[in-house]
């Protein structure tokens, strides 16, 4: 009777594998997964070692609520003697890094104001931002879909999320923050009008 209830108490205790699997397929969020939140808090020290023997690196942010894997700065898996890279990095296309500058920018904007946690864009408004950064006479129909076709980029890869019963209105996921950082963020300005050069200077009908 004893051994089964220490069985029963040994089942009960978070597992490192239970915490670092899902952390190697998404983001987690405290908000979507308490129990898998409170047993990463409980194994954080384990899970930062774990990961670090696979060249990644846990980003864990309690006050917002989320966390993630990602790989280590190159010149530390240069001194780990050229670990392979477990994630690999994907470039993103001009349009689909804008979305995300400007998202970044209204979400400090948003944040300065204090105030709501939550910032919560239409589909029209960030239209709207992305418009601007285009050449007038643009083809209309083509701009509205590739902003379509970027927005659910965005969401697939977790910066946003529909809300539901409000149909093309999204919420801005803070996680968007430990993507594109403060240093990022102070040279703003200076990136789009990079972006700007960059989409008047292409066409649009060719992407």
């Amino acid at each position: 009777m004893q051994k089964d209830v220490n069985a029963s108490m040994d089942n009960s205790k978070p597992n490192l594998s239970s915490v670092v699997i899902p952390l190697l397929k998404s983001v987690l969020y405290q908000e979507n997964t308490p129990d898998l939140w409170n047993s990463l808090l409980s194994l954080q020290a384990q899970t930062r070692d774990f990961v670090s023997v696979l060249g990644l690196e846990l980003i864990l942010n309690e006050s917002e609520g989320y966390a993630f894997l990602r790989s280590k700065p190159e010149n530390e898996l240069e001194e780990s003697g050229k670990i392979p890279r477990l994630i690999a990095r994907r470039p993103l296309s001009f349009p689909v890094s804008l979305l995300l500058a400007l998202l970044r920018k209204k979400l400090a904007e948003f944040d300065a104001k204090g105030g709501d946690t939550r910032l919560v864009l239409s589909r029209e408004e960030i239209a709207d931002a992305i418009r601007i950064f285009f050449a007038a006479g643009s083809n209309e129909s083509r701009l509205i879909d590739q902003i379509d076709a970027n927005i659910e980029k965005v969401l697939t890869m977790g910066f946003m999320r529909p809300l539901k019963g409000q149909e093309n209105t999204f919420e801005v996921r803070r996680i968007l923050k430990a993507y594109v950082d403060a240093q990022w963020l102070s040279e703003f300005d200076q990136r789009l009008q990079e972006y700007r050069s960059h989409l008047f200077g292409s066409n649009i009908q060719n992407d």
